[in-house]
């Protein structure tokens, strides 16, 4: 069941509409980490934009990321790459009545409720979680980078000028009407084609984006939010994921000063509480005063 998972019509059980008991994830040790190791991602919520002040004052535009009942429902070892673990992830508990039979019995037999959506994260070995384990913001840390991931905003049929950003034609006299057309599609008898891949009008949005290297600014561990610099694709209430960054490998996608990460993932019982808002430091030196020659 990788993918997003949507709601289903319901089915009138009375026997399996009855959630499982929510199994408490066991007590093991964990490996600790080092720079070879692959922590999960998390589903989150997109919830809008606004803007952050860091301690010089300086205002930076955010995008506020809600993490609802994000839970490990199984993990299972990669058969396409060896040492690998992928792990399920559920967020967003739903109705028993509002999933399939087949999917009803996978959350069943994880001991988790039936969720809206689910994906597949790929993880090393060393950061499998138990099943029902819970993923909270505390998750990441602040000032570490991630990568978000979401379908972008359907466009619906666009020009050549919109989808792909045109010049288009001169708009004057002896264009007649079609200055905002592509012009030149290919040549003449020879090749005498148009080759695949050129950039004409169609479909516009509606496809997988991911932004990488974004900045995460703030933790809210009371309200579970994310508040990561800049815009992340899709509209508003858009489910996303959102990871570690892939291209900075090792230790560079976290902050120096707070190595080693949580690992595999924060849990408050082993890992003891943290302050509800925790919020990223920005440059040492001050950024309005003038820069020595």
């Amino acid at each position: 069941m990788s993918g997003f998972l949507a709601g289903r019509a319901p089915i009138t059980t009375t026997a399996q509409s009855q959630p499982a008991a929510v199994k408490e994830p066991e007590a093991t040790a964990h490996a600790p980490w080092t720079p070879e190791s692959r922590r999960t991602g998390v589903i989150a919520l997109k919830i809008g934009m606004t803007a952050l002040w860091d301690e010089w004052g300086v205002r930076h535009p955010v995008t506020v990321l809600k993490l609802d009942n994000v839970q490990v429902i199984q993990a299972r070892p990669s058969a396409e790459q060896e040492g690998m673990v992928k792990l399920q992830l559920g967020a967003v508990n739903q109705l028993p009545q509002r999933v399939t039979k087949p999917e009803r019995g996978h959350f069943a037999k994880a001991g988790v409720q039936p969720k809206k959506y689910v994906c597949e994260f790929l993880v090393t070995k060393d950061a499998a979680l138990p099943v029902t384990t819970e993923i909270t913001a505390a998750h990441f840390l602040p000032g570490q980078f991630v990568d978000v991931t979401a379908p972008t905003i359907g466009k619906g049929f666009a020009g050549g000028m919109k989808r792909h950003g045109f010049k288009g034609l001169r708009a004057s006299h002896g264009v007649s009407l079609t200055h905002r057309s592509l012009g030149s599609t290919g040549q003449c008898q020879d090749p005498g084609k148009v080759f695949k891949g050129k950039k004409m009008a169609g479909r516009m949005g509606g496809k997988n984006a991911t932004m990488q290297n974004l900045k995460v600014m703030k933790v809210d561990a009371g309200l579970n939010l994310l508040y990561v610099r800049g815009a992340v694709p899709g509209h508003k209430t858009q489910y996303i994921r959102v990871k570690d960054a892939v291209k900075m490998r090792g230790a560079k996608p976290f902050p120096a000063d707070a190595l080693p990460p949580p690992f595999p993932t924060y849990l408050s019982e082993t890992d003891g509480a943290l302050p509800r808002e925790r919020i990223a430091r920005m440059s040492v030196a001050d950024p309005f005063m003038p820069k020595a020659n």
